[in-house]
């Protein structure tokens, strides 16, 4: 049986479509990063996506070549993630966004591993992965819900978070380290954006009562 991520940890890919408090632990993935309007034609991110894939693509077929991964297994292919911020919030100009894009990486494969695909995707799929990197990351005490519809009505759903987190005493605990999170559970090129499924997630903290 291929191993698929989102079937095994449903607590990270499958939230309710209400909020929900969740502890998220140290995970490795393919990263690009960068800045500008993700809806841009060929832009930055566009082209950062073209890599995550190229990359990870490499990894799951890298079982047919001379390079063997140590207890590697089958794999379905993660999902799409993004973490998001702006310097000044104005969602009106997403040219201003810094994102950085990633697609989770099974447990067993190694920063050695990686650099192999690294190489090995470039040469073969005749584009440049070098802005590609090795990214660990532990986002640590969140809360996450299921958003469904467009990415612009985000913000309803946000408000719904926001209002729980009061009904329950934390707060979002934004900063350098702790950003906007996205998972991307639907094909925005073969569904409509009212069926589009999102995962968003927040960084949160308890309230100091004090």
């Amino acid at each position: 049986m291929i191993f698929d991520l989102k079937k095994e940890y449903k607590e990270y890919y499958r939230p309710k479509n209400k909020p929900e408090i969740i502890n998220i632990p140290s995970f490795n993935y393919i990263a690009v990063r960068g800045k500008g309007n993700p809806n841009e034609e060929d832009g930055s991110y566009q082209q950062a996506i073209q890599v995550l894939y190229a990359v990870v693509y490499t990894l799951k077929m890298s079982y047919k070549t001379d390079y063997q991964i140590k207890g590697f297994y089958q794999f379905v292919v993660p999902p799409l993630e993004g973490f998001w911020w702006q310097e000044n919030v104005d969602y009106l100009h997403k040219e201003n966004f810094n994102w950085i894009s990633v697609i989770r990486l099974p447990d067993f494969i190694t920063k050695k591993d990686f650099d192999w695909a690294v190489k090995r995707a470039t040469i073969k799929k005749k584009i440049d992965c070098s802005k590609a990197e090795f990214f660990t990351f532990e986002e640590g005490l969140c809360v996450q819900m299921m958003h469904q519809g467009s990415f612009d009505d985000e913000i309803n759903t946000v408000e719904i978070m926001n209002q729980f987190l009061q009904e329950k005493g934390y707060r979002n605990d934004f900063n350098k380290s702790r950003l906007h999170h996205e998972i991307y559970l639907s094909d925005a090129r073969k569904n409509a954006p009212e069926k589009w499924k999102t995962v968003i997630r927040h960084p949160i903290c308890k309230i100091d009562k004090k």
